[in-house]
């Protein structure tokens, strides 16, 4: 019998330790399931790390050649400011703010990439006192330009300037002159374009509905003997086909002594 009861106690055993061993569950070793699922999100995790490596490599590699071609505008430029003071009678502080405009501007208003124009209004009427600027060798092509009725005395200087409505005087600042040559409705003038790039001048351009001053670049006769305008920039027939070529698309700086 009590061969029997050894034999009894030891199935018995047997039995419970199978059964412990099926529902037995290790927190410390994880389900293959959740093995899988850990690796897929270790995956994930470098492939985002990665990206994220090479963004910051783009915007690292952008940055370098932003600040090449800046240092590259700003040495082409400085040469270019120093051949035009020799070559001519320009305002010196007109010409370098010029310059230092276009260079902040170029890419953000989208300027011309070959001229620049300054209409240097401390010279006389009499005088040719629109400086078309080549951005690439630095040469100056000389032109008349007129001023406002209110701004000036015939063939003088301007002793003021606007860029309100009405005021027929001469408008201030920093100007895009546009690509489309138009005419106007009533002296069939052919015309560019202007649109004021600063918050002083940012209605000049703008047509009158639009509570905006309407001032074109165009061709006229009586700027040959230093007459005046309604405050339009205004330049001699013959030099018509000229200027409209180089300055579509360019800064036209009205530099008034402000």
């Amino acid at each position: 019998m009590k061969y029997i009861h050894t034999i009894v106690t030891l199935l018995i055993l047997l039995t419970l330790s199978i059964s412990a061993k099926e529902t037995y569950f290790d927190p410390y070793k994880p389900e293959k399931s959740v093995k899988k699922q850990t690796k897929s999100i270790i995956k994930k995790k470098k492939i985002v790390k990665v990206k994220q490596h090479k963004v910051k490599k783009h915007h690292k590699n952008k940055r370098k050649r932003q600040v090449k071609i800046s240092n590259r505008l700003s040495y082409s430029l400085d040469k270019i400011y120093k051949r035009v003071l020799k070559k001519t009678n320009i305002n010196r502080y007109a010409l370098k703010k010029a310059l230092s405009f276009y260079k902040k501007n170029r890419f953000k208003k989208g300027l011309s990439s070959k001229y620049i124009a300054i209409a240097d209004y401390t010279k006389t009427a009499r005088q040719k006192r629109l400086y078309i600027i080549s951005l690439k060798n630095g040469a100056v092509y000389r032109h008349k330009i007129a001023h406002g009725k209110y701004s000036g005395a015939l063939g003088g200087k301007v002793r003021k300037s606007s860029n309100r409505r009405n005021t027929n005087m001469t408008p201030y600042g920093f100007f895009k002159v546009g690509s489309h040559v138009g005419k106007t409705k009533k002296k069939r003038y052919k015309y560019l374009s202007v649109k004021g790039l600063e918050w002083s001048n940012r209605k000049v351009g703008l047509p009158p509905r639009m509570g905006g001053r309407d001032v074109v670049l165009h061709p006229a006769k009586y700027v040959n003997y230093g007459g005046r305008s309604h405050g339009c920039f205004s330049i001699c027939p013959q030099d018509r086909c000229a200027i409209f070529a180089k300055l579509k698309k360019a800064l036209l700086y009205s530099y008034t002594g402000r």
